[in-house]
C-alpha cells in the first residue's frame, strides 16, 4: 500500500509533530511519503532522518495555483494507492490534486477547525464553501476530537463521512525521568529547586502565553517561566518580560522535536515537560490540545483553557487537570495554589493511554483499508 501524506507546511506543531510520530508506527505495509506545501522545518528534518522521503513543493501562498498540476504529476509519478492530506490548504489542494491524478482514495485529517478560525483564517462563507467543496472530493474526514467532529457537522459535512481518530503519542516517551529533568533544567540554566511554570505551543497571538508572563510577577522569586516553542509573538513576549522586569526568569526554548536528531544537544520535549512542575495552557481556542495530553503522561497537573482532549472527557478521568478562565488573575491564583501544595508523586491518568500511538496507528491502517477496499465505513463519530 502506497500511501501520499500531503501537509501545509513541516514546523514544530501538534499536526506537524503527530504526523511524524504517526509514521513511524504504521506498519511497513504502508509505504509512506510526504509533500510539504511550504516551510520544510524541524519535523521535516526529523522526518528524513526516520528514512521518510519528503519533498517540498514551494507553494508562495495561498493562491499559489502553480503548485495544483505540479502536486497532480508527483501523485501520479508515485503510484499512490492512498492520499492522507493534513490541514485547511493541504486538505483542499490535496483532495483536488489527487482526483485529477486518479487516486479516489483520499482521506483527510481536521487538526485547526475551532468557533473562530480554522489553520489561523477566519471561518467566513467563502472559506466554508472552499473547505465543503474540498471535502466532497475526499471519502472520510478524519476529527481530532468529538468536538471537531461536531463543528465539521455543524458546518456541513455529513456525519457519515466524518471518523473520529483522537490525535496519537507515545506516552512511554513522555514518562517522568529525575535523569532527564536535571540534565534539562541544567542546560537551559534553571535552578534545580525551582517551581517552574511550562507552556507549549506556537509563539502566536492565540496561544496567550503572556498570560503567563504576566503572572510570574506575582508568584514566589524562585518561580520560571519554560516556554517551549517558536513564532511571531517571541519578541513582543519578550519585551513583555521586560516591562514587568522579570525577563531573568523566562526562558523559551525554541521549536523542540519530540526526539532530537543526532547532533542535537539541545533537549527534546520529552526532556522538557520532565523539567517542568505544570503545564500552563492558556489558549483560548484549541481543537485538542495534545500538549495537555503529553503533559499528563509526563505526571504534571495542568491548568487549561481549552482542551477537548480533557474537556470531552468524564469530569473524574483527569483529576489532575484543571479549567481555568483565561486571565493572568485566574492562572496566577490557580498557580499559586498548586504552589503551596507542593508537588507529590507524579501520577499518570489511565486515560492518557486512549492516545498510544499504537493505538491510533491501528485506527488509521483500518481506515485505510476500509477507504481502499470502498467498503462502507460506518464512521458515526464516538
Amino acid at each position: 500500500m502506497r500511501v501520499l501524506h500531503i501537509i501545509t507546511g513541516l514546523k514544530a506543531g501538534g499536526a506537524e509533530q503527530q504526523l511524524r510520530q504517526l509514521l513511524r508506527h504504521l506498519p511497513p505495509e504502508a509505504e509512506c511519503d510526504v509533500v510539504t506545501l511550504t516551510s520544510p522545518g524541524l519535523v521535516a528534518d526529523g522526518l528524513r532522518a526516520d528514512g521518510v522521503r519528503v519533498r517540498h513543493l514551494g507553494m508562495s501562498g495561498n493562491r499559489d495555483l502553480r503548485a495544483l498540476p505540479r502536486l497532480v504529476r508527483l501523485i501520479r509519478a508515485g503510484g499512490y494507492d492512498l492520499v492522507h492530506t493534513h490541514l485547511y490548504r493541504a486538505c483542499l489542494y490535496g483532495r483536488i490534486a489527487a482526483r485529477l491524478a486518479g487516486v479516489r482514495a483520499v482521506v483527510a485529517s481536521e487538526h485547526s477547525l475551532n468557533d473562530a478560525e480554522m489553520e489561523g483564517r477566519r471561518r467566513t462563507a467563502g472559506v466554508r464553501a472552499l473547505y465543503l467543496l474540498g471535502e466532497r472530493l475526499g471519502r472520510v474526514t478524519v476529527a481530532v476530537s468529538p468536538t471537531v467532529a461536531e463543528d465539521l457537522r455543524a458546518w456541513g459535512v455529513p456525519r457519515s463521512r466524518i471518523r473520529v481518530i483522537p490525535v496519537g503519542f507515545d506516552p512511554a516517551l513522555f514518562r517522568f525521568d529525575e535523569v532527564r529533568r536535571k540534565t534539562a533544567r541544567n542546560f537551559y540554566g534553571l535552578p534545580e529547586d525551582a517551581y517552574v511554570v511550562g507552556g507549549v505551543g506556537r509563539l502566536i497571538p492565540g496561544k496567550r502565553f503572556e498570560v503567563l508572563v504576566r503572572t510570574l510577577p506575582h508568584l514566589p522569586a524562585g518561580a520560571r517561566l519554560l516556554l517551549a516553542g517558536d513564532g511571531p509573538e517571541k519578541e513582543a513576549l519578550w519585551r513583555t518580560a521586560r516591562e514587568l522586569g522579570v525577563a531573568d526568569r523566562v526562558v523559551m526554548t525554541g521549536e523542540r522535536p519530540y526526539v532530537p536528531d543526532p547532533g542535537d544537544d539541545a533537549p527534546g520535549m520529552p526532556d522538557l515537560m520532565s523539567a517542568m512542575d505544570v503545564l500552563a495552557a492558556p489558549s483560548a481556542m484549541e481543537t485538542y490540545g495534545m500538549a495537555v495530553v503529553e503533559a499528563l503522561a509526563a505526571g504534571l497537573p495542568v491548568l487549561y483553557t481549552a482542551a477537548p482532549a480533557v474537556s470531552d472527557l468524564p469530569a473524574d478521568a483527569v483529576p489532575t487537570a484543571w479549567h481555568v478562565p483565561c486571565s493572568a488573575e485566574q492562572y496566577g491564583r490557580e498557580l499559586l495554589r498548586l504552589y503551596a501544595a507542593h508537588p507529590g508523586e507524579r501520577t499518570v491518568p489511565d486515560v492518557v493511554q486512549r492516545n498510544s500511538i499504537q493505538n491510533i496507528a491501528r485506527q488509521t491502517m483500518d481506515l485505510y483499508a476500509a477507504v481502499l477496499s470502498d467498503a462502507p465505513l460506518e464512521v458515526r463519530p464516538r
